[in-house]
């Protein structure tokens, strides 16, 4: 049996690091959420393009070398995708670094196809970033920081994270067979809400310790090894890790040609049946060699990529060089790492487990959001102890309003910089920046509002925002049906963005409407505290109602 003394000290050690984590990770949580579909994100979000249709992989030969002779810079590095899509919508695609930007900098994709004469067209790629954004945000907790900066607070949160849930499941313990299943449904919102939260925390325990051990790795990656190398490998790491690495390059034979993609698609398919190939990418080296990637998945098993997996090929043969990163086929010292890739992402076991870590990610925002407010109830109770007529102290007031605040302008930023997807391409030069713009002003604006307006009001008027905003997603993609010229759509492959989304704007419309409802009959001293002072008796009711 633990001692109280014990449960009180981890009750607040979970408290305050929850408090002073818990909006960050709403952020990672809620963005995160959305990446586990970011393929089809990808795909929503990119114009239709004017490329002929893909050659037939008999031609890709064809449209390499054409393509070379009129852009010579290709011949570096470029595609060949297997799977083509509105996302890659033709057969070999390349990167270029604009003049005077260094290769660590933002690059052009450029696709290249065959018309119906056999002569080049080329397109430089023209979807928004708005995936990756997204992406960016959850790696970074929002931060718009340097990348590098932003990942050592990133595990400065995981850090306290990790505290919180160890904290948290010692004050849960002594209680666990009592209220594990206890949801009590009634007029006492807060006890509700309090079970709600326990619940979700215990049943979702395991995916939040790999959410934040996993996190920690990431953030620390580059720490983690400086140290190793060090300390136990007296700075050789680089060359003991090049060294256990198979040989994953060929020297150039001006004499021979690479193999002809069906015939090298057929010896792969014959190694690795079950790697569904999505791409492969040809590099030439330093010193004239080759160094050949097939990317893809195997649902059976985990990836190193966020969803991809890769195998290194002898262009020459088809013959599988390296086997590090091939999905169930990696020697031990990779798989342990590549665990560490594929339990953060999600991406093994296809869509169901995508789908089950898209919505433990929202209970997790939901567990940072509850969270915060259930502390600001439990201080009601203390101070109606020293006074009659208690009075929300300025810290519950800023904490209130930064809870709602950055919490639904996350909501909101995030829904109008994706409906700002199918009109700002052709129509504004960096898209990048326009939709760092629109995420941070309007996740700004709602930090504001909620000072201006008091956490009640707020709270109100940010999730109409909000759901007003999530809905402008589906309403953009109809508009762009009726009026042209407004956007496009791409039929059969949007559907789930836009369901998705109307499913959340309805759930945020029913949210606004009960928290609405919440506020009439809420306690003056109650974080939902409505501003002006209603009668004695109905206060009197309500704290009734509120109390213990």
């Amino acid at each position: 049996m633990i001692r109280a003394d014990v449960v009180k000290m981890y009750k607040d050690v979970h408290t305050w690091v929850g408090i002073l984590s818990g909006l960050a990770l709403f952020i990672a949580f809620y963005a995160g959420a959305i990446t586990m579909f970011e393929g089809p994100l990808k795909q929503w979000a990119s114009p239709p393009s004017d490329l002929p249709a893909p050659v037939p992989f008999e031609r890709s030969a064809e449209l390499v070398e054409k393509t070379i002779a009129a852009h010579p810079e290709a011949a570096g590095g470029y595609t060949l995708h297997i799977e083509t899509d509105a996302a890659n919508p033709a057969r070999m695609s390349w990167l270029v670094w604009p003049e005077g930007r260094s290769r660590g900098a933002p690059n052009e994709t450029w696709f290249s196809a065959l018309d119906a004469n056999g002569e080049l067209v080329v397109a430089q790629d023209g979807s928004t970033p708005v995936a990756q954004f997204i992406d960016v945000l959850h790696q970074q907790v929002g931060l718009p920081l340097d990348h590098e900066l932003a990942m050592l607070i990133m595990g400065a949160v995981s850090l306290l994270y990790f505290v919180a849930l160890v904290s948290g499941v010692i004050v849960f313990l002594p209680g666990v067979a009592k209220d594990l299943f206890a949801l009590r449904i009634g007029r006492n919102l807060k006890r509700m809400w309090l079970d709600v939260h326990n619940v979700l925390g215990v049943f979702s325990l395991p995916f939040h310790i790999i959410m934040a051990l996993t996190a920690l790795v990431f953030a620390f990656h580059d720490q983690i090894y400086d140290l190793q190398n060090e300390i136990t490998y007296d700075g050789q790491i680089a060359q003991m890790f090049e060294a256990g690495e198979p040989v994953h390059h060929v020297d150039i034979d001006p004499a021979r040609d690479f193999l002809e993609l069906p015939d090298l698609l057929a010896r792969l398919d014959a190694q690795v049946p079950q790697f569904s190939i999505q791409q492969i990418q040809y590099m030439v080296r330093p010193g004239n060699e080759a160094e050949v990637m097939a990317r893809g998945i195997d649902d059976r098993y985990g990836h190193r990529g966020p969803d991809f997996g890769m195998a290194a090929i002898n262009p020459y043969t088809g013959d599988i060089m390296s086997r590090t990163y091939l999905p169930g086929q990696q020697p031990a010292s990779s798989a342990v790492l590549t665990s560490f890739f594929a339990l953060h992402f999600g991406n093994f076991g296809g869509v169901p487990v995508r789908w089950g870590y898209f919505f433990l990610g929202l209970a997790g925002a939901f567990l940072f959001y509850s969270g915060n407010l259930l502390w600001i109830e439990s201080r009601r109770k203390k101070a109606r102890k020293s006074s009659p007529d208690p009075v929300q102290p300025l810290k519950t007031k800023v904490l209130g309003a930064l809870t709602v605040g950055i919490s639904l302008g996350c909501i909101a930023g995030i829904s109008l910089t994706l409906s700002a997807a199918k009109f700002l391409p052709g129509r504004v030069q960096d898209l990048e920046l326009w939709h760092s713009l629109i995420y941070y002003g309007v996740f700004i604006a709602a930090i504001g509002w909620a000072f201006l307006r008091g956490t009640a009001r707020s709270a109100v008027e940010l999730q109409w925002a909000a759901a007003v905003a999530t809905l402008s997603i589906p309403l953009v993609s109809v508009l762009s049906v009726l009026v042209p010229g407004l956007g496009w759509t791409h039929p059969g492959q949007s559907w789930l963005v836009e369901i998705t989304a109307v499913a959340g704007a309805g759930l945020l419309f029913f949210t606004a409407h009960r928290t609405r409802r919440r506020i009439r009959q809420a306690p003056e001293d109650s974080i939902w505290w409505a501003g002006p002072a209603r009668s004695s008796a109905v206060t009197e009711s309500a704290h009734h109602v509120a109390a213990e």
